[in-house]
C-alpha cells in the first residue's frame, strides 16, 4: 500500500458558499479532511500546511512548501505526494515546484473551481483523482504534475484558461499527458526535458510587464530607477515590441538587468524573426532573453530562480531554451 502525503494549502477547495450572501470564504475546519476517510487503497498523511486563497500566496511560500515536502519526503517512507491549492496561482506554484523539488516521487497538485458546499463540487473527485495519480509508479519521474477534471497535464505547460469552468486547466498546444478513470491512471507521453535548481531562498526582484499597442515609454523609463533583478515582457506575436520601448530597454540591458521575452500568444514560441524596428531581431541583438514557450508568470518564477545561480546572459539564454 502506497504512503500519500496531503498538504493542504487553502483555496476554494477548501472554502464553503455563505448560504445568505453567496460570498465563497475559507472554513476553519478543512472540509477535504472528510473526503478521505473512504480511501481504502493508500496510506493517507494529512498536512494543514496553509489556509489562504491563492491570491495570497507568494513565491516566498512556495519555496517553504518546496522544503516542507523534500524534509517529509526525506525523514519519511513517502510514496508520493498531493497539494490542494486555490486554483488562481496554481500553475505558478506547480511550475515553481517542477523548477525546486528534488524529490523525483510524484508530486501532483489539484484544486477546485467550485467550494466544498455548492453544486457539482469538484474538489472532493479531484483529490481522489490526485491521490490515484500520486500512488501511480508511472507518474515518477514525470516531474509535478496538476490534476483536475479527469486529465494530468505537466506544470510547466498547464495554464488556467476560464474564470469559471471546471475544465479550465488545459495545456495549449500540447495537451494532457494522460488521464485518471475509474480503472486508474495512464499515461500517453511524457517530458522530454527537466530542470532542476537548489535554492535556499529567492531573493531576486523580478517584474512582469504586457505589452500593448502604443504602450508609453515612461512605464518602462521609470523601472530604471527602481530597484529591480530582472525584467519579463509578454511581447507580441513571435516576439515584438512598439519602437517608442527600445531606448529605456536599452538603458535597462546596459545596467544588467536581464530582460525575458514571452508572448502575449498562448501557442507557439518567441523568435527573432522580423527585422523592422521593435522586431524580434533587433531586439535579439539588444540582448534580450528568448524563451520556448513559457507564459509570462512562469518565466518570472524561473528567472527568479535562474538569477539566484547566475546572471551571466548566455547562460541565462540556455536556461530559458530548455
Amino acid at each position: 500500500m502506497k504512503k500519500i502525503l496531503i498538504i493542504h494549502t487553502g483555496g476554494t477547495i477548501a472554502m464553503s458558499e455563505d448560504t445568505k450572501t453567496g460570498a465563497v470564504k475559507p472554513n476553519p475546519l478543512n472540509p477535504l479532511h472528510d473526503t478521505i476517510h473512504g480511501v481504502e487503497d493508500a496510506e493517507l498523511v494529512v498536512e494543514d500546511f496553509l489556509n489562504v486563497p491563492s491570491p495570497h500566496m507568494t513565491p516566498s511560500y512556495m519555496v517553504h512548501l518546496a522544503k516542507r515536502i523534500d524534509k517529509r519526503v526525506m525523514e519519511e517512507r513517502i510514496d508520493g505526494v498531493v497539494v490542494t491549492h486555490g486554483t488562481d496561482t496554481l500553475e505558478e506554484t506547480a511550475y515553481m515546484l517542477d523548477l525546486i523539488l528534488e524529490t523525483d516521487i510524484p508530486v501532483v497538485i489539484t484544486g477546485a473551481m467550485r467550494s466544498s458546499n455548492e453544486l457539482g463540487s469538484d474538489g472532493p473527485y479531484n483529490l481522489l483523482s490526485s491521490i490515484k495519480t500520486a500512488s501511480s509508479l508511472e507518474a515518477r519521474g514525470k516531474g509535478v504534475l496538476v490534476v483536475l477534471n479527469d486529465e494530468i497535464h505537466t506544470a510547466k505547460n498547464v495554464t488556467k484558461t476560464h474564470t469559471s469552468n471546471i475544465a479550465t486547466f488545459q495545456s495549449p498546444q500540447y495537451g494532457p499527458i494522460g488521464i485518471v478513470s475509474k480503472r486508474g491512471v495512464h499515461f500517453h507521453h511524457h517530458p522530454v526535458s527537466d530542470q532542476r535548481f537548489v535554492v535556499p531562498s529567492l531573493q531576486k526582484k523580478v517584474l512582469l510587464l504586457k505589452a500593448v499597442a502604443g504602450m508609453e515609454p515612461e512605464v518602462l523609463q521609470s523601472l530604471c530607477d527602481l530597484p529591480i533583478d530582472g525584467l519579463v515582457i509578454e511581447a507580441f506575436g513571435q516576439g515584438n515590441l512598439p519602437p517608442r520601448t527600445l531606448p529605456a530597454l536599452k538603458s535597462l540591458i546596459d545596467k544588467g538587468i536581464p530582460i525575458v521575452l514571452v508572448s502575449r500568444c498562448f501557442n507557439g514560441v518567441v523568435q527573432d524573426t522580423y527585422g523592422y524596428e521593435g522586431g524580434g531581431k533587433e531586439l535579439k541583438e539588444m540582448g534580450m532573453i528568448f524563451t520556448n514557450g513559457l507564459n509570462g508568470q512562469k518565466a518570472r518564477l524561473k528567472l527568479m530562480v535562474a538569477l539566484e545561480k547566475t546572471s551571466d546572459r548566455e547562460r541565462l539564454q540556455d536556461i530559458f531554451q530548455r
